[in-house]
């Protein structure tokens, strides 16, 4: 991937005990030059509302900064979450990194 796209990798639970080091790792990607940052969520098993609040914000200021926030590997709890509070139409969700990378080709 491109040194502009970077990937960071949350584990276990996003709640709000560690809601606040997942957005200061994502702000750290965004002073380093990040113009696209995907969340890959492939080893998180839970979030919840503080969470899923971090991510609004951090999709909110990344938007602002005209750059771009997408996530991939959603588990069923995470995919559950996002319908229901209608955020699936808020964020760019894709099946993994692989269509992600393809959705990024074809851009191009």
């Amino acid at each position: 991937m491109s040194s502009d796209i970077q990937v960071i990798e949350p584990i276990g639970i996003l709640d709000s005990t560690k809601a606040e080091e997942f957005r200061q790792s994502v702000e750290d990607l965004l002073q380093n030059g990040a113009e696209t940052i995907l969340v890959d969520l492939k080893d998180i098993t839970f979030i919840d509302s503080s969470g899923l609040g971090t991510l609004v914000v951090l999709l909110k200021k990344i938007r602002g900064l005209n750059r771009s926030l997408c996530l991939c590997s959603i588990n069923d709890q995470v995919r559950m979450l996002f319908e229901l509070t209608s955020m699936d139409r808020v964020f760019e969700i894709y099946e993994d990194r692989q269509a992600f990378a393809n959705a990024r080709l074809k851009v191009s």
